[in-house]
């Protein structure tokens, strides 16, 4: 290919959430992009048309892959035996997934990754609003659409730093390491580990391996960031390294007022948050961590993080009236569950507290996994857990009882629903005169209309 000619990357299935992101943000540096799925939905299908690389039609076509390409890049909802795949091998062509690309992508730049079982979207987002806010130059993956931002994915030749959410999923399916590795950071943050993906890590410890294998290939002069209030990164955090500097945080210093959180400094006084929540408190530490080793000031900071309004389904308010608010939040992992209602709950600890999880994932549908919800529930005044039986059956695992789940998380009254009208009906009938209500699930409660619920919930109160 002639040295004046563009980069020609095609992309295998090309419809995820960051694939799509990756197609997009390649096309605006130049490159020519193709790409392939069997079904792609919105957001990303009104996106890739509006670029002009949505696929002519679906499905698998392996003439569009040619000996030209620079590079194919796999996504993980494609399989082993994929046509094009196949047809890339048999070219011999450079086959990449996505993680070990943006490796490729920023060779020349600062690598920042964020890592954990929980915060990661968040702390990614603090530190992308605070590189903006001061009109830094920056690259980035975020597994969220964020304020301001138009994209979930940005590459450029010219950024210095690139900030990267990476999480513990296989890279690709003939790729089974975990994303973060082939990352390679300079910096890397690690939130907390609570075992998940119990489908991929069945055991704890094989779980917990793949964060230390990550803190163990830091490169000389390389740093560690990390959540000493966490017993497990305790221990990984604080193991020697040479070379390496560790980084511990706690949650930042902080005070409650009438419903809204201030920041506590000696340097710069009460800095207010529109933000809530001990979670988001290690965030934000965690954050601050890792934009003062990229050049930001602690005081830019705390300018930044004023108008942080935080990342979308994260304590997203819906509604609210003087009597009630209404939440949404993408929490479905125990950890998550128990940081986010106790966050509601203590913002507001006057009101009564109506909190609501979807069982969705693989793993809190899983038996095995379902003991690890007990207790989680306990900061809610009243306790709902939903899960549909229709998605069980989706995911080929054995049914669950209503008395199973209830078992699970050990919370007195707790009411469990597997029909989304009776949920709905439950929801309505609770008085909400001086209450909150706080809906967690990273599924849709069995099509429920949270928007129209909160309205209606509003008008109540």
């Amino acid at each position: 290919m002639a040295s004046n000619s563009p980069v020609c990357v095609h992309l295998i299935a090309v419809g995820g959430s960051v694939m799509h992101n990756l197609a997009i943000a390649l096309r605006r540096k130049g490159y020519q992009v193709t790409g392939s799925d069997d079904e792609i939905y919105d957001p990303a299908r009104t996106r890739l048309q509006k670029e002009g690389i949505l696929p002519a039609e679906m499905g698998w076509f392996p003439e569009k892959i040619h000996a030209d390409l620079d590079a194919v890049i796999l996504g993980m909802h494609a399989r082993k035996d994929n046509p094009e795949l196949l047809r890339a091998q048999e070219l011999g062509l450079p086959i990449y997934s996505y993680p070990d690309y943006f490796y490729q992508q920023s060779l020349d730049k600062q690598r920042v990754v964020i890592a954990g079982s929980h915060g990661k979207t968040s702390i990614t987002s603090m530190i992308l609003h605070a590189l903006r806010f001061h009109n830094r130059k920056f690259d980035y993956l975020v597994g969220a659409q964020l304020e301001g931002f138009d994209a979930m994915v940005k590459l450029s030749d010219d950024a210095p730093i690139i900030v990267v959410e990476g999480d513990e999923y296989p890279a690709s399916p003939t790729d089974l390491v975990p994303k973060f590795l082939l990352y390679h950071p300079h910096v890397a943050l690690i939130s907390g580990i609570a075992w998940d993906h119990v489908n991929i890590y069945p055991t704890w410890e094989g779980y917990v391996e793949q964060f230390e294998k990550l803190a163990d290939t830091l490169p000389k002069s390389g740093v560690l960031i990390f959540d000493e209030t966490d017993d497990m990164l305790d221990v990984i955090g604080k193991n020697e390294r040479r070379d390496v500097r560790a980084v511990p945080y706690e949650a930042h210093p902080h005070k409650i007022v009438n419903g809204q959180t201030f920041l506590i400094s000696k340097q710069y006084g009460e800095v207010p948050l529109l933000i809530f929540g001990e979670h988001n408190m290690k965030n934000i530490s965690g954050a601050l961590a890792v934009c003062e080793e990229v050049g930001l000031s602690t005081e830019q900071f705390y300018r930044a993080i004023q108008t942080f309004k935080g990342a979308a389904n994260r304590l997203e308010l819906l509604a609210k009236s003087d009597k009630t608010l209404i939440y949404k939040d993408f929490a479905h992992a125990p950890s998550k569950v128990e940081a986010t209602v106790q966050a509601a709950k203590a913002q507001y600890p006057h009101r009564k507290l109506v909190a609501c999880v979807e069982l969705h994932t693989f793993s809190s549908l899983n038996k095995v996994f379902l003991s690890q919800y007990h207790g989680k529930l306990e900061a809610a005044d009243v306790a709902a857990v939903f899960y549909s039986p229709h998605t069980l059956e989706h995911k080929r695992l054995p049914p669950i009882s209503p008395q199973e789940v209830a078992e699970a998380f050990g919370k007195e009254n707790l009411r469990v629903f597997t029909d989304s009208q009776a949920l709905k009906d439950f929801l309505l009938a609770q008085n909400y005169t001086n209450a909150n209500l706080l809906m967690m699930s990273s599924g849709t409660f069995g099509g429920l209309n949270l928007k129209e619920l909160a309205a209606q919930v509003v008008g109540m109160a």
